[in-house]
This record gives C-alpha cells, structure tokens and sequence, in this order.
C-alpha cells in the first residue's frame, strides 16, 4: 500500500527539491497545470456565453430586434419588458403578486438593469460575486414566476412543466455562483485588474 512507501516518497521529493530530474515528475507536474489551464478556459467561455444570454435579452427587449421582441414593443418605442411576462403568470402563490407588478415603470427599470448589469459583468469578468448574487435573485423569481412545480394554471389547463424543480433558471443560478467561486473572469477578462483596483481590496464582497 502507498501508505507504507512514505519514506521513499519523501526521499524522493527532497532530490526533487535539489534540481534532480525524472521523466516521472515532468509527467506529474504538467498533468495538473494542463488540466488547470483546460478548466479557466472553459469557465470563461461559459461566462461569456451566459453573459450574452443576458445581454441579448436586454438589447432585444429595448430595441424590438423581432426575435422575442417585436419593434413596435421595444422598450424605447414605449413598450414594456415586464408586462407581457408578469401579466401571463398563471401558476404559483406569487400569481396576483406578479401581476400587480407587470408594466410598472419600476419593475421595467430593475429588469432591465439587472439584465444589462448582470451581462455586461458576466462577459468581462468583474464582479463576479456580486453578480452570481444578484443573478440568483433574478432568476428565483423568474423560477416562481413560471412555478415548474405545478401541473395546472389557475385556469384549469395543464401547465406543460417539464420539471418540477429543475428549469434553465435554476441552471443559470448555479452557473452563476460555480463562476464566481472559480474566480472565472481571471481568464479572457478584467477579474485581474478589477480585483486589483483599490476599493475592491477593501471590499472584497466586489470581487
């Protein structure tokens, strides 16, 4: 068993430590640095990809590209980007909740703020917890919104939920945080600089 072979192990990484050379430590050490470096990547493609899904959902709302978004609703042709959302909820304990907050100027300027704020962080990198915060407490209530675990509106009709728990809210929720805790915005973004900057190392809940 290894546990028995701990002297020579130990011998054998003080002659490491004195220079010597052995294709077995070249192996060794490089296989974590290459897995390493593998993950950063991969991280920062991910918030960069989320950061768009953000991003796209703002400029589309605002302007009407006509994807989700007609131009004649656009949110700077007088449209709203909560009201046809919040007024479509149909299930959930929160229902006459949302439908009380569905086209107030309030509720459309947190949205789309949190839309614009939440992308823009993502795809640069900075702020990361701050964001995976605020991103949760979008997508919570986004998640009680459509409420998956129901299997009727209130009008009777199936709700069609394909799960009861999880959806792409929850998903991006903890895509999120994964981002933040990973420090992700260190690679192919700004999270080196922005953590460097004075306020940020005295307030580090900005990282």
């Amino acid at each position: 068993m290894a546990v028995h072979q701990s002297p020579r192990h130990t011998g054998f990484r003080l002659l490491s430590l004195k220079g010597a050379t052995h294709s077995t430590t070249t192996d060794h050490t490089a296989e974590p640095l290459a897995a390493g470096g593998t993950f950063a990547r991969i991280a920062a493609t991910a918030r960069v990809l989320l950061g768009f899904v953000f991003l796209w959902a703002f400029f589309d709302k605002a302007f009407g590209w006509g994807y989700a978004t007609p131009s004649k609703g656009a949110w700077i042709n007088g449209g709203s980007p909560t009201k046809g959302f919040l007024s479509g909820v149909a299930a959930g304990p929160l229902e006459s909740t949302f439908h009380s907050w569905a086209g107030a100027t309030w509720a459309d300027w947190l949205f789309m703020l949190g839309l614009l704020g939440i992308g823009l962080a993502l795809t640069s990198g900075i702020a990361l917890r701050l964001t995976a915060a605020a991103g949760t407490v979008m997508m919570a209530l986004m998640w009680a919104a459509e409420w998956p675990p129901a299997k009727s509106l209130s009008d009777g009709a199936p709700s069609m939920s394909s799960n009861p728990v999880v959806d792409y809210h929850l998903v991006y929720a903890v895509v999120m945080i994964a981002l933040a805790v990973a420090a992700a915005g260190r690679t192919w973004g700004l999270g080196r600089v922005w953590q460097n900057l004075p306020v940020v190392r005295d307030h580090r809940w900005l990282v």
